[in-house]
């Protein structure tokens, strides 16, 4: 019968040390950004000590309800031992949850930080407990809870591969097409989305070469019945530049000619600066469109991921 309320008291003190720890870890999280942003270094030590000596007597407050279950609380001096133990053990334990919160998810979602760093307080309180099985187990659950967060710290900070990137930019994979490099250019991809992909074509002294492929219908701007865009302050000549190709030669201010060929519902076009210009390398780009690789697309793990 007394083991039984022995057990239940623990299980009582514990899951009060927890509500402690969720607590303070709300409240000295707050505390540091507060100080960071708004405060010097001697504001932030005085808000740190403050805080530390706060929460080490509340603790010991926790700690009086259960003194003869822990030996070491017997004593008074035992006792401001346990609750300044206690805390500093869940503290680091609470710093290392935010550390692995930060790198997951950049403290986007902090609620489960709070009861991440309670239990971390509620299993230093577990390691006073008597009974070797009950701390073997606390520092069995700590050590597993430990080597999670640091492999979980580690993947997060690993690239993502391709298959991530594009699915986290919801990428539509159909759009993903290129065309073999003419001779003496380089391909870069420039970018990708939901709504088109976009490349590069360079050679040394010469005009860089751009493709852009996005479906049928995503220009919302007046064409006529040859798909020639009408726009308004800007003349437009649109010819046919044979094997299914609309070369398109914009005389305005920002003089630029394009050559767009619609295939399997995609808009492919090549744009080419100034006047006048060679159009066999952008012709060349259209003849051989294909989708493009993986060595080809990994420009893309450079640019910037949703998460």
């Amino acid at each position: 019968m007394t083991q039984g309320k022995n057990a239940g008291r623990a299980i009582a003190h514990l899951v009060a040390v927890w509500l402690v720890g969720c607590t303070l870890t709300y409240v000295q999280l707050m505390a540091v950004l507060v100080t960071l942003f708004t405060g010097g270094a001697a504001p932030f030590a005085a808000v740190l000590v403050g805080v530390a000596l706060l929460s080490v007597v509340v603790l010991a407050g926790f700690g009086t309800a259960v003194r003869t279950l822990v030996p070491l609380m017997r004593r008074a001096r035992g006792l401001w031992a346990w609750a300044a133990s206690v805390y500093v053990l869940g503290t680091v334990g609470a710093f290392g949850a935010a550390v692995v919160n930060f790198k997951i998810n950049h403290l986007e979602n902090g609620l489960l930080l709070y009861p991440a760093g309670g239990t971390c307080y509620a299993l230093a309180a577990a390691l006073f407990l008597p009974g070797t099985r009950v701390r073997l187990g606390a520092l069995g659950a700590a050590t597993v809870l430990t080597v999670g967060g640091v492999y979980a710290t580690w993947a997060a900070t690993q690239p993502p591969t391709l298959d991530e990137w594009l699915t986290a930019n919801g990428v539509d994979h159909t759009l993903l097409r290129v065309g073999d490099p003419p001779p003496g250019y380089a391909l870069h991809v420039l970018g990708a989305g939901e709504d088109g992909f976009g490349a590069e074509y360079e050679r040394p002294r010469s005009t860089r070469l751009h493709l852009g492929v996005k479906r049928v219908g995503h220009d919302t701007r007046r064409v006529d019945a040859r798909g020639c865009p009408v726009l308004f302050g800007e003349p437009i000549r649109c010819t046919d530049d044979g094997g299914g190709r609309l070369l398109l030669t914009y005389e305005g201010g920002y003089e630029r000619q394009e050559l767009r060929l619609r295939r399997d519902g995609l808009v492919h076009t090549v744009t080419v600066e100034g006047s006048p210009t060679d159009l066999s390398a952008a012709r060349h780009i259209l003849s051989t469109l294909r989708p493009a690789t993986d060595a080809e697309l990994a420009g893309l793990l450079e640019r910037p991921m949703r998460r």
